[in-house]
């Protein structure tokens, strides 16, 4: 057979979707070990400690090192939980945390599933997150950890609320749900990034667009219960709150669904945003006439780079900002985020109706 038309039948598409599916998977697990190492650093250093140094050259090794622990360590499972479900909840989660990533473009074609309804999709992925902590808080039998499901999945629900209204400013502008398209929409300079209006015909949207973006960037710490919205994991008040009658492997896949989630956060940020694979100082038809090699090298680098800006980002949030008190994450999320990204939605609306459309 000849192998070009190997790869069209079902079982060359089945290889070729797995192989896919582990290079992702592969590659968002080193990215998040090093990525978690850094926010390890970033912290130390605005505290003026040393952090994680002695594992590895620099420390670069530290992550694998608490992963072997934690994989190495007993799984205790509390007497009176229910053990399935307490078992299948951080599976879940993580499970749902790689899941969005299916639709996440890295580069012009590279991508698992290019699916034209993405961004609802990711919708869907992301509100089943939920339940996997609800499962852990529930199954561990005390009432510490279902307080902390409690207050998290309010929680989400709150801020994907706003996420989800911000989000349909930039399908508005774009005029559609699909990832690469709307990274495609933000080629050539920076001022064609939606955060900055979106190119001449909707620059003055850079009143709304840029504030949308702030706001999508403090949602998305909510949304993944990063400081200072880290409320379900309160220690002073539920004792680390829905995760701590976990232990080794099943609290290693919580803490690596977080990472992921967080992660993903940024890279949303990056794409809907900030122009996604796109350098911004160079002109498209530049990068049309490099050697492919080389022009999705420069792709792939600007993504990245981008999605590791925004973590850095996060991990300085953490650092410096106090946590809030949870009347306070609610109000800011229901009073000041629902309405603000309301009205962002109904300007953006009347622009693309009767300004562009005429």
């Amino acid at each position: 057979m000849d192998p070009v038309s190997f790869w069209a039948t079902p079982l060359g598409w089945t290889l070729i979707t797995v192989g896919q599916v582990l290079l992702i998977t592969v590659g968002v697990l080193i990215a998040v070990a090093f990525l978690l190492l850094a926010d390890r650093k970033v912290w130390a250093g605005v505290q003026m400690r040393k952090g994680p140094n002695v594992v590895g050259p620099f420390g670069l090794l530290q992550s694998f090192a608490d992963m072997i622990k934690f994989v190495l360590k007993e799984v205790v499972i509390p007497a009176g939980a229910d053990k399935a479900v307490f078992i299948i909840a951080p599976i879940i989660t993580v499970i749902l945390a790689f899941m969005a990533w299916a639709v996440i473009p890295f580069a012009p074609g590279w991508v698992v599933s290019d699916l034209n309804v993405g961004i609802l999709y990711i919708f869907a992925v992301s509100s089943l997150g939920v339940y996997g902590i609800i499962m852990g808080g529930w199954a561990s039998n005390s009432k510490y950890p279902f307080l902390g499901s409690l207050r998290s999945a309010a929680q989400m629900v709150s801020y994907e609320v706003s996420l989800g209204l911000i989000i349909i400013n930039v399908i508005l502008l774009a005029g559609t749900m699909n990832l690469s398209e709307i990274v495609a929409s933000q080629s050539g300079y920076a001022w064609n990034w939606y955060a900055f209006g979106g190119g001449k015909d909707t620059w003055p949207l850079v009143v709304i667009l840029f504030p949308m973006s702030i706001i999508f960037f403090i949602s998305a710490l909510a949304e993944t219960n990063r400081p200072p919205f880290d409320l379900p994991e309160a220690e002073s008040e539920l004792v680390a709150g829905y995760q701590v009658e976990y232990s080794s492997t099943p609290y290693l896949l919580f803490m690596m669904g977080e990472y992921v989630n967080i992660v993903f956060m940024s890279a949303m940020i990056s794409l809907l945003f900030f122009g996604g694979w796109n350098p911004g100082f160079l002109s498209q038809s530049f990068l049309d006439s490099l050697p492919a090699w080389i022009a999705y090298t420069i792709y792939l680098l600007t993504f990245m780079i981008k999605t590791v800006f925004w973590f850095i980002m996060i991990s300085m949030v953490k650092a410096f900002v106090p946590r809030y008190r949870y009347d306070q994450l609610m109000r800011l999320g229901w009073k000041i985020f629902l309405p603000t990204s309301l009205i962002a939605v109904v300007i953006v609306s009347a622009w693309r109706v009767f300004v562009v459309g005429s």
